[in-house]
């Protein structure tokens, strides 16, 4: 389970039916090894209806509650509270850093959508962070060192005021990426460091957020109704392309998070009956 498998757009999406996970342990115990190796996994065939999401997070043991509710439902909105309730382009991002401890893992669950546009796209953010570290050494040690003001002021399943400082790149002992935490919806107009320090870590974040939306990297799909993404909210950054709104809504997704305790806990369980199945 530590051997990650980095990818770029020749990303070949794992995927597996939905129903499969729900009743069956052994694809259950594959989807969770491949999502914690690769990052992402696409479940095909839900219903496409609202409460699949619930289902599915009874299955891992129980989702994660956030200012947005235990799940949340992602369309064009009037008088929008978020980026995502609206039919604009999502530049790359990863959900939550303004918490201290942003969820581990997100499900998306297409339950209409769009003919023209809605695109999603998604990239490999330890893959890239690797390349930054390889071509830009000090790009690397300003993104993973310089703590940057994230904060999110609103009202949706209850009014909340939260802000909290991160790290684009979180490291570990080695230096090796085991979090990025980018999101410049929510990332503060406040950046309390050194004057002489400000312009460094700008080109460095140029640098970081071109190799992310560079055609090497980054892999664009397009969700099928009963479609549900699943995907390491620490390791790949998602982002969606613009569509038309109108009268109707026209696309509608419903989303969820885990934390990767509970993931974790689920798939060590999964593989003890797995193999005293066998």
């Amino acid at each position: 389970l530590s051997e990650r498998q980095y990818w770029g757009s020749d990303l070949q999406l794992p995927k597996i039916p939905f129903e499969e996970i729900m009743y069956d342990d052994e694809s259950a115990y594959k989807w969770l090894c491949t999502l914690k190796k690769v990052g992402i996994v696409l479940l095909t065939g839900a219903a496409t209806r609202q409460g699949e999401l619930v289902k599915l997070g009874h299955r891992i043991g129980f989702l994660r509650l956030t200012f947005y509710g235990p799940t949340w439902q992602v369309q064009d909105k009037a008088d929008a509270n978020n980026v995502a309730y609206t039919t604009g382009k999502l530049c790359f991002h990863t959900d939550y850093p303004v918490l201290q401890h942003p969820p581990g893992v997100q499900f998306l669950h297409c339950i209409k959508q769009t003919d023209s546009g809605g695109e999603s796209e998604v990239v490999d953010g330890f893959h890239v962070s690797n390349k930054l570290k390889k071509q830009n050494p000090q790009a690397y040690q300003i993104l993973s060192s310089t703590a940057v003001d994230y904060t999110d002021v609103g009202v949706d399943y209850c009014d909340f005021a939260v802000q909290c400082k991160q790290r684009i790149i979180d490291v570990d002992s080695r230096g090796q990426a085991v979090r990025i935490n980018y999101n410049n919806a929510t990332r503060d107009t406040v950046f309390d460091i050194p004057a002489e320090k400000v312009r460094p870590f700008y080109a460095a974040l140029k640098e970081f957020d071109d190799l992310l939306n560079s055609t090497e990297y980054k892999f664009t799909y397009k969700l099928k109704p009963g479609d549900i993404v699943t995907f390491d909210n620490w390791r790949v950054l998602h982002g969606r392309q613009s569509y038309q709104s109108g009268s109707e809504v026209t696309r509608h997704l419903e989303g969820a998070y885990a934390d990767w305790d509970v993931v974790m806990s689920r798939l060590r369980l999964l593989r003890k009956r797995v193999l005293n199945k066998d």
